[in-house]
């Protein structure tokens, strides 16, 4: 008997969910554990795997489609097994058919179900939207049952972007990228080789989030350099007195993680966010971890860090920066973050601008720690120099107070013993 593939609940708010990818065709034999669909809700990617063997006889929704949180997606049963598909459709869809069939035999006028209180519209795409200012109302949806997707509001954003350039900049594009025939074959004929695919997933939700991000904020980056030879030096004793806990290994990242909670601690204004004009400023941190990934980046959150030893933040980090690799992460766990620290240091980066995670108003970028010569007094000396940059909206946060809260950090860094304390 044939098996149904549900759209899963990732997370606690999860309303509907992507299909990134079928990793089997219809058709294709599965086993019972194998992978066999990529979903995809917000940030999160995880492998959907096969409930039992068989075939994959029916897919429901296609790549890049979304579907609501428990909607069947697909069909695995026995080679040549005939299908009794169920209606996928929610009461809505049933009686919105229903008045149809009654308009066709009565010859009554349908009425304007797609009006604006009746628009289907993904969360995804309703956020995105609000955020860039756009009326849902004037967007054609794409998506099944004409629902709005993020990809027709990213659509519509660009069209506004595009409409707002003055038209003497237009025509100059134009002009550029006018190409003969005959050039257009030629480059085909150089290109051979090149591999094309479309931005899906979770380099799709980076890629508008980023996008969205340098279009709504006034993003400023100010650099500065921390001397933590101290603060290695500390590192070295601590790590050989906690030899008995060997769930305890601090990083640098640990106390630069603890330094910027401390930070934010005393200089507040840097702990907000910027939503609707208004800005919310919060008593308690919630710090932001940014993960690599093989196929992105995730920002794991530890809420009330404020809370939390330098033990406590270091196994956090560990424990959250493992199952962000390992795909495991929900969405509330993505979730409320008030500030974030990225780093590059293990890719032997120096300064560098990251870029702001809205509607947070602040996030630190971290370098690599390099041997340098420092003088001290009259003696030059080799001290371990720390890159730090800071990057703000200036919307919310002017200079001088990004300075002095970027100073702080600093100053924990060059008297790690405060840290502690």
């Amino acid at each position: 008997m044939a098996v149904e593939i549900f759209m899963p609940k990732l997370g606690m708010s999860m309303k509907e969910g992507t299909v990134v990818e079928w990793l089997k065709k219809k058709g294709d034999k599965v086993k019972k554990g194998e992978s066999l669909v990529v979903i995809s809700s917000d940030k999160i990617e995880t492998d959907i795997e096969a409930p039992q063997d068989g075939v994959l006889l029916e897919i429901l929704v296609e790549q890049d489609e979304t579907a609501e949180v428990g909607k069947v997606i697909g069909y695995i049963g026995q080679e040549g097994e005939k299908l009794n598909i169920q209606s996928n459709e929610t009461p809505q869809e049933t009686a919105k058919q229903a008045m149809q069939e009654v308009a066709a035999s009565v010859g009554t006028i349908e009425p304007n179900i797609t009006s604006r209180h009746m628009l289907r519209v993904s969360p995804a795409a309703r956020k995105l939207a609000r955020e860039a200012g756009i009326d849902v109302s004037n967007i054609k949806g794409t998506g099944p049952k004409g629902r709005i997707t993020r990809s027709d509001v990213e659509k519509a954003i660009q069209q506004k972007q595009a409409s707002l350039q003055p038209v003497r900049e237009k025509q100059t594009v134009a002009e550029t990228n006018q190409i003969t025939s005959a050039e257009t074959n030629q480059i085909t004929t150089e290109q051979q080789g090149v591999t094309v695919k479309p931005i899906t997933g979770m380099r799709k939700v980076i890629a508008t989030r980023m996008f969205a991000s340098l279009q709504q904020t006034a993003q400023l980056t100010i650099h500065m350099k921390a001397d933590v030879t101290e603060l290695f030096e500390l590192q070295g004793k601590l790590r050989e007195e906690l030899q008995d806990e060997p769930d305890v290994k601090l990083t640098i990242t640990d106390f630069i993680a603890r330094a910027t909670v401390l930070a934010l601690s005393t200089h507040k204004q840097m702990n907000s966010l910027y939503q609707n004009g208004h800005i919310h400023t919060y008593d308690s941190v919630h710090l932001g971890i940014a993960v690599a990934l093989a196929n992105g980046l995730a920002v794991p959150v530890i809420p009330y860090a404020e809370k939390l030893s330098l033990k406590e933040i270091s196994k956090k980090i560990k424990e959250l920066s493992a199952r962000a690799r390992e795909g495991k992460l929900s969405s509330e766990e993505m979730k409320g973050s008030t500030f974030t620290i990225t780093s590059l240091g293990a890719y032997g980066v120096e300064f560098f601008t990251p870029v702001l995670n809205p509607p947070e108003v602040g996030i630190l970028g971290v370098g690599t720690a390099a041997d340098t010569p420092v003088f001290i007094g009259d003696n030059i000396q080799k001290r371990k120099i720390l890159p730090l940059s800071l990057t703000f909206d200036h919307q919310v946060i002017d200079g001088a107070p990004a300075s002095q809260f970027l100073t702080a950090i600093k100053n924990y860094l060059e008297k790690p013993y405060k840290i502690l304390l």
